[in-house]
């Protein structure tokens, strides 16, 4: 079987390796030079399998007003004469229920939990090399409201078959991860996941490609972008290419991100994807200073990660925000929060990046057939979650394309 895949981040990378596995014939489509430099490049570093609750749920609603007016709010929202932001807007409001909430907590974390044991598989036979560390996760909470909160969530998950967690004192927080100190007089307390890990998105994707190429053989189609489809009535017979070629193969599957909506509008399917700008700093040299273990400062949403010797520091969401470009205002104050959480660190020669994450209303990505067609994939609209879920999208997604009974239940993330 010939599968060709479009799409050369996390996501289609992994989906690639799997299928290989298998014995498919792959090839990758990706219209960036290398792999991984898009929404995969510089993203927050951890592999929360623990927390995969989608961001539409009733929690959020009181805080929306005081997000979408002030400047240095973790969600800014510029509204556009954009008829799929509102739609997508609309559909996201509709989402933020209880009932809905929970079940999709349920359903991703039943697809973080294969993804975490396709991940470990993959590391027993792959030398893979990108930083990958399984010391924990940390969330610190400023209040006591919020931490409050989070005690109910744990008990939620425990429920529904999640990680061991405990929730901490301010004492215990600092004791476990001492780099806190300097902030220890501003927290209430913290939530501890031992069973979590980090490690570098786009050095997992570029390492996993690199044995995906010497093993099975095959190159990709790099700097080269996917424009449309030779299509006979559902089925697919070629990828058009926008140097006139085409790639001619049994089976297709679109894993580009954002840039997925446009392919697939020309098969007549319009996935209600939306971008969700997200930014982060890396700072060189940061290992004697940046915490040990990933921390989640909560009031802030801003996610610290050692890789190696580097920080790694993400927040904020923006939506309506155009482009690749990181807008100065919003650097400049991940900077200052940045600096006030660590402030051994030096930011004056952090790297800065922003990326568009694909994201769905409720928050749970497309797995599995294109409505209409035969012979069509989809495997998009991971939001902040692409690289803790990249594994188990691509054994899902496998085990659909061979029509054998899947580890999860694949209803809830069959697009529609």
């Amino acid at each position: 079987m010939h599968v060709c895949i479009i799409g050369g981040g996390v996501i289609g990378v992994a989906a690639a390796w799997q299928l290989a596995q298998r014995g498919a014939q792959v090839s990758l489509v990706e219209a960036r030079r290398q792999v991984a430099e898009l929404t995969s490049h510089a993203n927050g570093g951890q592999l929360s399998y623990s927390y995969v609750a989608p961001l539409a749920e009733p929690g959020v609603l009181p805080h929306l007003p005081a997000w979408l007016l002030r400047r240095d709010s973790p969600l800014r929202f510029r509204p556009r004469l954009d008829p799929l932001q509102w739609r997508w807007g609309l559909a996201f409001l509709r989402a933020c229920n209880a009932r809905q909430a929970a079940a999709s907590t349920a359903q991703m974390l039943g697809l973080a939990a294969l993804s975490r044991a396709t991940l470990q598989a993959w590391m027993r036979d792959l030398p893979l090399e990108f930083h990958h560390v399984e010391n924990g996760k940390l969330i610190v909470y400023r209040h006591a409201g919020p931490l409050g909160k989070a005690r109910a969530q744990v008990q939620l998950q425990a429920g529904l078959g999640g990680a061991r967690q405990q929730v901490l004192s301010v004492d215990a927080c600092v004791a476990l991860e001492p780099a806190l100190a300097p902030v220890a007089a501003a927290l209430a307390g913290g939530l501890y996941t031992p069973s979590e890990a980090s490690g570098d998105c786009r050095t997992f994707t570029q390492s996993l490609f690199g044995h995906w190429v010497a093993r099975s053989g095959q190159s990709a189609w790099m700097a080269t972008r996917a424009v449309g489809f030779r299509r006979e009535g559902r089925r697919v017979r070629a990828l058009r290419l926008d140097d006139g070629r085409e790639i001619e193969a049994d089976q297709f599957v679109v894993a580009g991100g954002l840039g997925s909506r446009d392919l697939l509008r020309r098969l007549g399917y319009a996935p209600l994807l939306y971008g969700l700008k997200g930014y982060s700093l890396t700072v060189p040299g940061a290992a004697g200073c940046a915490p040990a273990i990933s921390v989640t400062d909560y009031e802030r949403r801003t996610v610290y990660v050692r890789l190696g010797d580097r920080l790694r520091v993400s927040a904020m969401v923006g939506m309506g925000l155009k482009g690749l470009a990181p807008e100065p205002d919003r650097i400049a104050q991940l900077r200052r929060e940045a600096s006030a959480f660590v402030p051994r660190a030096d930011f004056g020669h952090a790297e800065a990046w922003a990326g568009q994450r694909p994201a769905t209303p409720h928050g749970r990505p497309l797995v599995g057939r294109c409505p209409g067609m035969d012979n069509v994939w989809l495997n998009t609209g991971h939001g902040a979650l692409g690289f803790t879920l990249a594994c188990g999208s691509a054994h899902l997604l496998d085990t659909l394309m061979a029509g054998e009974p899947p580890a999860i239940d694949p209803a809830p993330f069959a697009p529609r």
